[in-house]
């Protein structure tokens, strides 16, 4: 009988090297990417493994700092397909995630809410389900300020109650129900986080202060939905980056902890400050463009963060000094051009919505078929 040639596990070695093997989703994202190069630099005995579908507000121009280091490994790959990811959690040995793989932009949730739902809830679930059957120790699953929805008057804390508004907030508040299940089923580690708007370097300009400073910067108007009253609170995504640092050494399981800021703004007003600090002369009035409300657009939702707070973690890049960054960044045409189709995300949306898109070609042949 011929020998049978065999063959030791090429990662055998590198396993047992490093201390922890992350898995991030969404990585060459906006949050995704800034965690990434945290932990790739911080903690040379983690192994840092970045899946990306790579959509089309994704860029790996981003990651070009660390892309060579030996603690890290771009996967391109989809979490909504199970098998890939069973292959993913065996291939990679990974005992830990960090779940930042989203659609995010709540103007688009009107139009394709079932991309959304594709995407954010049955991609979770997908992901959380083969975290638990390959054993991963711990499993972050990044949400959203937007499922406390509506209008409060006060600070809401992790035990508020969910009141999404939205498709894409209903889409993560679907999501937290099934991760948080795996906790109460089965106690496996599951730690979900809720974060303020996050702004910075690396964000595509579909979201509005990069929007708002692109605009500007082309000489064209801020586009505003309704009246621009809307409040928001801002957190400056290096200090978001700090507190998903923290949650993964010091957060507890089966908590949820609120990631937020202080600070907040009207639309209207973030659109003058704007103005101001982009330098652009005229009157700010002239300069912004009152448009269509979203079909719903919530008022205020402050958060109450005094639960990470405990954990030791606070903001420390002030309004100011981040929206400068911000602008500074955007600047560099090299920066805005990291993605493909930026130049598009500075449209103004349409208002209304349809929620179950179907192309002319695709209505014609149903109704083709229906006379036949």
């Amino acid at each position: 009988m011929a020998e049978v040639a065999t063959q030791t596990c090429p990662k055998c070695d590198s396993c047992g090297k490093y201390d922890r093997r992350i898995l991030i989703t969404g990585g060459a994202g906006f949050i995704g990417s800034h965690v990434v190069i945290i932990l790739v630099r911080r903690y040379p005995n983690y192994f840092i493994i970045n899946l990306d579908k790579l959509d089309y507000c994704a860029s790996v121009k981003h990651l070009e700092s660390i892309k060579d280091l030996p603690n890290y490994k771009f996967i391109q790959g989809d979490i909504c397909e199970p098998d890939f990811m069973r292959y993913i959690f065996e291939e990679e040995k990974i005992d830990t995630v960090m779940h930042f793989a989203a659609q995010s932009h709540v103007d688009l949730s009107f139009w394709s809410s079932l991309d959304f739902t594709r995407t954010n809830v049955f991609g979770s679930h997908v992901l959380v389900n083969a975290a638990h059957e390959a054993g991963v120790g711990l499993f972050i699953h990044a949400s959203t300020d937007e499922v406390y929805g509506g209008n409060s008057v006060k600070a809401l804390t992790e035990g508020a109650k969910m009141n999404p508004t939205n498709p894409y907030a209903a889409t993560k508040a679907a999501a937290e129900c099934l991760v948080s299940s795996y906790w109460e089923s089965f106690k496996f580690p599951v730690i979900i986080t809720r974060a303020n708007n996050a702004y910075g370097p690396h964000q595509y300009p579909e979201k509005v202060i990069p929007k708002f400073i692109a605009l500007l910067e082309r000489g064209s108007k801020c586009c505003i939905h309704g009246d621009g009253s809307a409040v928001r609170n801002f957190l400056f995504v290096t200090d978001m980056a700090e507190a998903y640092d923290i949650i993964l050494h010091s957060g507890k399981p089966g908590e949820i902890y609120n990631i937020g800021s202080d600070f907040e703004i009207s639309m209207i007003n973030l659109a003058k400050q704007l103005i101001t600090k982009c330098a652009i002369e005229g009157d700010a009035n002239d300069l912004i463009d009152l448009g269509d409300d979203r079909p719903f657009n919530d008022m205020r939702y402050p958060m109450d963060s005094s639960k990470l707070h405990h954990l030791g973690w606070h903001p420390r890049v002030s309004w100011e000094s981040g929206l400068q960054q911000t602008i500074e960044w955007y600047r560099n045409p090299d920066n805005f051009d990291s993605w493909p189709s930026a130049v598009e995300a500075l449209r103004p949306f349409p208002s209304g919505s349809n929620t179950m898109r179907i192309s002319k070609e695709r209505m014609q042949r149903y109704k083709a078929n229906a006379e036949k």
